[in-house]
């Protein structure tokens, strides 16, 4: 794909393993075990997303299988002590689920995932069906991109747009994700430049070594 992956859409797992509401709790431990999979999406009849169970919503009923919580700890961990009685998906599930939409872009869907604390979000559509899931691991494909796609794109999208012909070329290399940019230029634009450098998807750092061209 020209310009490296740019959206949720581009990187994610399609083929999700799911359950339904109904599905219990043994059945849901042994397709974590069988796929490797540490969180499920629980779907509708019509595929649509109400909810995901994950290990850390099965954990509670080993914690507290002989365990007897004092009344602080009941007070404070309702939740856990519901998901400890708990025999089917519908009642294991953390709801409503945490999702991401396959045109947003990977930071957003970075950002999502940092500050809700999930690690497996599902993928659905405006309509909240599940087209895929989405994982750390996914996001991280994108530092893949070869140097040089990474050069050319740094090139066409902000080389030549801040710096147009027939001003001093600005020269340009790319090892391991990092970008240089040499060169004499405006002073004006050499923050930006070495912004908008490192804004590229994949860049994994920018050596900034533009100097002031001479006035005339």
């Amino acid at each position: 794909m020209a310009g490296g992956p740019r959206h949720v859409g581009d990187v994610m797992t399609r083929a999700v393993v799911t359950v339904g509401r109904a599905a219990l709790f043994k059945d849901i431990v042994q397709r974590m075990a069988q796929w490797h999979v540490g969180a499920l999406p629980v779907l509708e009849g019509d595929g649509r997303v109400v909810g995901v169970v994950s290990e850390a919503d099965l954990l509670p009923k080993e914690e507290f299988r002989e365990n007897d919580p004092d009344r602080l700890t009941q007070l404070r961990r309702l939740s856990d002590l519901a998901k400890a009685g708990g025999v089917r998906a519908e009642e294991l599930m953390s709801a409503p689920a945490v999702t991401v939409r396959a045109d947003a872009t990977l930071a957003e869907a970075a950002r999502i995932m940092a500050l809700r604390h999930v690690r497996l979000p599902p993928v659905v559509n405006a309509e909240g069906v599940l087209e895929g899931v989405v994982g750390r691991g996914d996001l991280l494909t994108v530092f893949l991109r070869p140097d040089n796609d990474l050069a050319d794109e740094v090139r066409r999208d902000v080389v030549d747009v801040l710096f147009p012909a027939p001003v001093e070329p600005v020269h340009i290399t790319v090892a391991e994700g990092v970008v240089t940019l040499t060169g004499r230029v405006d002073a004006t634009r050499i923050p930006l430049a070495e912004r908008l450098v490192r804004g590229v998807e994949g860049v994994v750092g920018v050596d900034c070594r533009l100097t002031v061209a001479d006035k005339d």
